[in-house]
C-alpha cells in the first residue's frame, strides 16, 4: 500500500479542497510528521508543484497546495478517500492513504511556503 502513497497524495491534496470541508472535524486524527510527509509527497509535486499546470479533462488549473491549511488538506483527502469528492486521479491516490499518511502529508504541505503563480 505504501508504494502508492506518493502518487496518491499529490493529486488528492490539491483537488480535495472544497470550502465546506475545511470546517469538518479532525477529532481523533493523528499528529502529522513533516519529514515523513516530505518523503511521501514526491508524487504530489508532479501535478501540484508545476506552475500554471492545467488538467486536460476536465480543463482546470491544478491548485497549489504548499502553505494550505492543514485541517483543510486532511478533510480534502478524507473526502476523496470516502467518495464524497469525485476526481478519478485523486480518488485513486487517496484510497491507499492511511490516517497517518494523510496527517503526515497535510503537516508537510502546511509547513511549506505558498507558491506564487508566475505570470508574465
Amino acid at each position: 500500500m505504501r508504494r502508492f502513497l506518493p502518487a496518491l497524495c499529490g493529486t488528492a491534496l490539491a483537488l480535495a479542497m472544497a470550502p465546506g470541508l475545511a470546517l469538518g472535524s479532525t477529532a481523533g486524527s493523528s499528529v502529522g510528521d513533516v519529514e515523513t510527509g516530505r518523503l511521501l509527497a514526491f508524487t504530489c509535486a508532479g501535478c501540484h508543484g508545476i506552475p500554471e499546470l492545467r488538467n486536460a479533462y476536465p480543463n482546470f488549473r491544478v491548485p497549489k497546495i504548499a502553505g494550505q491549511n492543514e485541517t483543510y488538506l486532511i478533510n480534502a483527502l478524507h473526502a476523496y478517500r470516502n467518495g464524497d469528492r469525485q476526481h478519478p486521479t485523486m480518488v485513486a491516490q487517496a484510497s491507499s492513504l492511511s490516517e497517518q499518511d494523510i496527517a503526515d502529508l497535510a503537516a508537510y504541505f502546511a509547513s511549506r511556503r505558498p507558491q506564487q503563480n508566475r505570470r508574465p
